[in-house]
């Protein structure tokens, strides 16, 4: 059961940029999930996550930003028709639902763009909720790199490429 009702979704605005700071700093911070310099500065963070080649979205209730994705090209060219997100929830809203409408919203968005396909280049093997959410959404496991992550605590780890056929129904 969730204890936050659920978001409304949309584009980031400027004005959103401390709240997303607010969820971005902690996890790249850890080092454990993204491929991300764990001492990146606010500023570099925010132009990374809301950079102008791509669309970023808030998650909300009532106001409040509980949770942010991007989405864009995964590769430019003949790739171009497939993307690539990255997700975070705000810590005092994780495991409450805000990170699966956040992906529900951003595969809508895929379609609605005319993306063929979603991909995760990187994901950290060890961040097994969001693997458990993606594969419940239809993601496979197409390729496993070993000790590809230097985690923090648990040392060289594999990393994951996931992938979704966005033509195929649900």
């Amino acid at each position: 059961m969730n204890v936050w009702p659920d978001p409304e979704i949309r584009p980031a605005r400027p004005e959103d940029a401390d709240a997303i700071w607010a969820i971005l700093e902690p996890i790249f911070r850890a080092g454990d999930t993204y491929t991300i310099d764990p001492d990146i500065p606010r500023n570099a963070a925010l132009a990374y996550w809301m950079g102008a080649s791509h669309g970023c979205f808030v998650a909300t209730v009532e106001g409040r930003v509980l949770g942010t994705y991007y989405l864009k090209r995964n590769q430019a060219g003949g790739g171009s028709h497939v993307c690539n997100c990255g997700y975070a929830t705000h810590p005092d809203a994780r495991g409450q639902g805000i990170a699966r409408a956040m992906l529900d919203h951003s595969l809508t968005a895929a379609r609605a763009a005319d993306f063929r396909a979603m991909q995760y280049n990187f994901v950290v093997a060890t961040n097994t909720r969001a693997v458990a959410i993606w594969e419940r959404a239809g993601f496979e496991t197409v390729g496993r790199l070993p000790g590809a992550f230097r985690h923090p605590e648990l040392g060289f780890t594999d990393a994951l490429v996931m992938y979704k056929d966005l033509t195929k129904e649900d």
